[in-house]
């Protein structure tokens, strides 16, 4: 038997979260994690933690001079990378009229131009065999309100999945939707929910009860579980793929 050569991943909001639990799974398993996220400490606590050759690069994905300085620093170290997965997202209720500048700027660029700036970069990159994992959200289809940014702009990056998907096809790369409901890692929420004020949590529940979705009886997932799911996306032949997976929590 040949020896077995990991695949180099590129995780975006790599820091907590979804995106922790897959690089930690995916490092154990033998796969090369390098992990992007806003706020370097964090990424970096992490590739401390997994050790070489995993490593941590700073990267604001709705900024495009960031994103190409991010993956500059990664071809230092690697001249292809097999997988990227769009996990960063900015997730905050409100209603439109109250909306600040900068949080419809921020929803906007994490959720809908970042994935496109490091697609961008990303392909550059690829070779035949290649995958892109971009990661949505239940709310695109399920009944929640305040989330009218948040649910655009995944709704936004699932088209533009599929689109790129028919640009790709042909050069042998493969393009993915994971469509997640909440979840927890380590018992902590994987959302940006847990730094709302507590006023803005407060209406964002009150305004989902008025809707008959009791946000308090969801089901929640543990996101070590949910890498099962992209395991199995990594681990797909290369005569088959998949474009969408909807996956969610349910109650035991």
């Amino acid at each position: 038997m040949g020896e077995f050569v990991g695949k180099t991943v590129v995780i975006t909001g790599a820091g907590v979260g979804l995106g922790r639990a897959i690089a930690r799974r995916f490092a154990s398993e033998g796969e090369t994690v390098i992990l992007l996220g806003r706020t370097l400490s964090k990424v970096q606590a992490l590739a401390d933690e997994l050790g070489e050759p995993h490593f941590a690069v700073e990267c604001d994905v709705g900024n495009a001079d960031s994103v190409r300085a991010a993956f500059a620093k990664i071809r230092e170290r690697h001249a292809t990378i097999d997988v990227l997965i769009n996990n960063a997202a900015y997730y905050e209720p409100g209603r439109v009229k109250e909306l600040s500048d900068d949080v419809i700027e921020r929803i906007v660029r994490s959720n809908f131009i970042g994935p496109i700036y490091t697609c961008r970069e990303a392909l550059s990159m690829m070779e035949r065999g290649a995958l892109i994992i971009n990661v949505s959200s239940e709310s695109v289809k399920e009944p929640f309100v305040m989330l009218s940014l948040y649910q655009s702009t995944k709704q936004g990056m699932e088209r533009f999945s599929e689109a790129l998907l028919e640009e790709v096809k042909d050069d042998g790369i493969r393009v993915c939707v994971v469509r997640a409901g909440p979840m927890i890692d380590g018992g902590d929420a994987t959302s940006s929910s847990s730094q709302w004020d507590m006023e803005s949590a407060m209406a964002f529940f009150e305004e989902n009860l008025k809707i008959g979705r009791n946000l308090a009886e969801d089901p929640i997932s543990e996101a070590a579980h949910v890498t099962d799911v992209f395991r199995m996306l990594l681990d797909l032949k290369p005569d088959f793929r998949v474009t969408h997976v909807n996956i969610g929590a349910r109650h035991p």
